[in-house]
């Protein structure tokens, strides 16, 4: 998987501490959602960091952490239902610096 794919991430995290540092690592990474959900796109590297980052700052037996992988970033078909709001998959735009 080198070409990036598109992931939702979400997370229960028991501890408000804990919470705020998945919550602020995540921002890093991706588009938040709603409260506990990301969508982000990585390439392998990219989710391979993501995830040994995400093991530093949760309990493995009290918090929880779903990696969804839609599939590549630029060819999801996305299939979703979205009441309210309206869900828009996260783009990869170029930065002027």
């Amino acid at each position: 998987m080198n070409e990036e794919h598109l992931f939702v991430v979400a997370y229960d995290i028991a501890d408000p501490k804990r919470w705020r540092r998945v919550y602020g690592l995540l921002l890093g990474y991706g588009a938040w959602l709603q409260l506990s959900v990301f969508q982000c796109r990585l390439d392998r590297k990219r989710l391979v960091q993501l995830e040994a980052s995400l093991r530093e700052r949760i309990h493995a037996r009290e918090d929880h952490v779903l990696l969804l992988d839609l599939g590549p970033a630029d060819r999801v078909q996305v299939r979703v239902r979205s009441l309210g709001k309206t869900f828009e998959p996260v783009r990869r735009e170029p930065v002027i610096v």
